[in-house]
């Protein structure tokens, strides 16, 4: 990164610490984000300085249409909706947000360690994600083999449509999942690199900007820039630290691209492929239909039980409404097909 785009960035990171400490309505994280923009300026002055002494124009500062955008939905909706947009545009102090009126209740860290485990994912996360492509899969491709099952095709025809749903859903989900995955990597890898620059650059003003995010959180700032100054005090720490502290972020567990690809391909075709199977095994068309339907009757309600993990509902309960969600989707693609089947009233 050129010395003038070093520049910009902190002079439009100060920018934009105002904008949000303006629509802020909390005292303390109006506190921290003015004071955030003001160690920015520190940082741009710094910066500012290299390039006068190379001789370097400065042009004026303006930021760009895309910063005026945020600010503007910031100041609509708020910097707590705004977070993940925030965080792509070098915006630090967000994860204190976590922390508001938890003081209480959670400690304080008081080694690199201890932030680990906080930010460390979860299996949670990954089990969340099969089940919500699991069901994906069913419930889209259990609507159309039985919107082409009402139309009264034959069950070859039935298949063939099952097989491509599968197929193109499974791909799409894969290839979404890619470009998602792909694109977070890419701006977490950015903001990493940022961080590592700027730590060898600026190691003071780095420390005191992470304390002044623990001091938002609850800390006395004397309190925080003495933990922080500890945890930083070894340099390979203190990358990761930043990282996770002011971006969010596990370096060690970016996720891989082809691994979330495969992941979501293989969870959507599991599900695609419960209703299919009996056309696959030569059924006839009632009692393909039949088949099709119970088993993923009985697959949709162990998929709503399954959620209730995450939501501390019923299992029954969530179980039910998953059942009567797949069979309304189920019966109205049938009824669909029933209607605009060959020969049907208004079509021959």
């Amino acid at each position: 990164m050129s010395l003038l785009n070093s520049w910009f960035q902190e002079k439009q990171s100060a920018w934009l610490y105002r904008v949000i400490a303006a629509a802020e309505n909390n005292r303390r994280m109006r506190r921290l984000f003015r004071k955030l923009a003001e160690q920015a300026d520190t940082q741009a002055a710094l910066w500012e300085s290299r390039l006068k002494a190379e001789g370097s124009a400065l042009p004026p500062f303006k930021p760009t249409p895309r910063a005026r955008l945020i600010g503007r939905l910031v100041r609509a909706f708020g910097p707590k909706a705004l977070r993940p947009v925030l965080a792509s545009m070098k915006i630090r102090g967000l994860s204190a947000y976590s922390g508001q009126g938890l003081e209480t209740r959670h400690a304080m860290p008081t080694s690199a360690e201890d932030v680990g485990r906080r930010h460390k994912g979860v299996a949670g996360g990954n089990l969340r994600a099969a089940v919500f492509g699991v069901n994906d899969g069913l419930l889209s491709n259990t609507s159309l083999i039985l919107g082409m099952a009402g139309a009264s095709t034959g069950t070859g025809v039935v298949a063939m449509a099952g097989i491509a749903g599968l197929l193109a859903g499974a791909l799409s989900m894969a290839a979404g999942e890619y470009v998602s995955m792909r694109s977070q990597r890419e701006l977490f890898e950015y903001q990493i690199d940022l961080e590592r620059a700027e730590f060898a650059m600026f190691p003071e003003e780095e420390v005191e900007e992470l304390a002044v995010i623990y001091a938002a959180r609850g800390m006395s700032l004397q309190q925080a820039r003495r933990a922080t100054r500890q945890m930083m005090s070894d340099p390979e720490n203190a990358l990761d630290l930043l990282a996770r502290e002011e971006l969010g972020v596990n370096p060690d567990d970016l996720g891989s691209p082809w691994g979330a690809a495969l992941f979501s391909f293989l969870a959507f075709s599991g599900g695609a492929s419960i209703p299919l199977i009996p056309f696959l095994l030569g059924f006839d068309m009632h009692r393909g239909v039949q088949i099709a339907g119970l088993s993923a009757g009985v697959s949709l309600f162990a998929i709503g039980a399954c959620l209730s993990l995450f939501t501390g509902r019923s299992a029954l309960l969530g179980g039910l409404r998953m059942v009567l969600i797949g069979g309304i989707a189920g019966i109205v693609t049938y009824a669909i097909g029933s209607l605009i089947a060959p020969g049907a009233p208004g079509l021959t």
